[in-house]
């Protein structure tokens, strides 16, 4: 379901950005601040982190290589935002941003291996092989499916950030000119 919710949330907020009186609404949905995406993203990092820490520790999902690449790509995004967000550092989406767009190529990768597996670059372990999908649910939603949306999530919010703070720093610059 977080999927799901993800997903959509990733396209209405696309589709809001791209239409200029939705860009003002999410500016003030976002108290035009780009803390609150940054907020926003650092839990979505954390909630895939500790779902895929669940399903490899608790119900003893082995990883395959590119859930591995995934990995490198998302668990030091809790991290980077959890200290970007003590330091109040609306630039981190330069270092989110080309992390969640790796692990989101990646996962694309990785879906069409699970669904095409003659695709296959590279030959993954026999005991965890990465086109073997653990689980689909509804018929489409598997592993890589989950992280691919997670990180879909996180790169439009860090896009947002950018926006936002660009704005600001246009309406603080503006404000310093005209005091000069």
């Amino acid at each position: 379901m977080l999927t799901l919710a993800a997903l959509g949330i990733t396209a209405l907020l696309a589709l809001i950005a791209l239409v200029p009186p939705g860009r003002a609404a999410l500016g003030g949905v976002l108290d035009s601040s780009p803390r609150s995406a940054i907020v926003f993203a650092w839990f979505v990092a954390l909630v895939a982190t500790l779902g895929s820490l669940y399903l490899s520790e608790i119900r003893q999902i082995e990883p395959c290589m590119l859930c591995w690449y995934q990995r490198i790509a998302m668990y030091p995004l809790v991290i980077v935002l959890g200290v970007a967000l003590l330091r109040r550092d609306g630039d981190v989406w330069k270092t989110v941003l080309p992390l969640s767009l790796i692990g989101a190529c990646t996962a694309a990768y990785h879906i069409a291996v699970q669904w095409i597996p003659s695709i296959e670059v590279t030959q993954c372990a026999t005991s965890a092989p990465c086109s073997l999908r653990y689980f689909v649910l509804y018929g489409w939603v598997t592993i890589p499916a989950m992280a691919g949306a997670a990180f879909l999530l996180i790169g439009t919010l860090m896009v947002i950030s950018a926006c936002l703070g660009g704005a600001k720093d246009a309406v603080l610059a503006e404000g310093s000119v005209g005091s000069d």
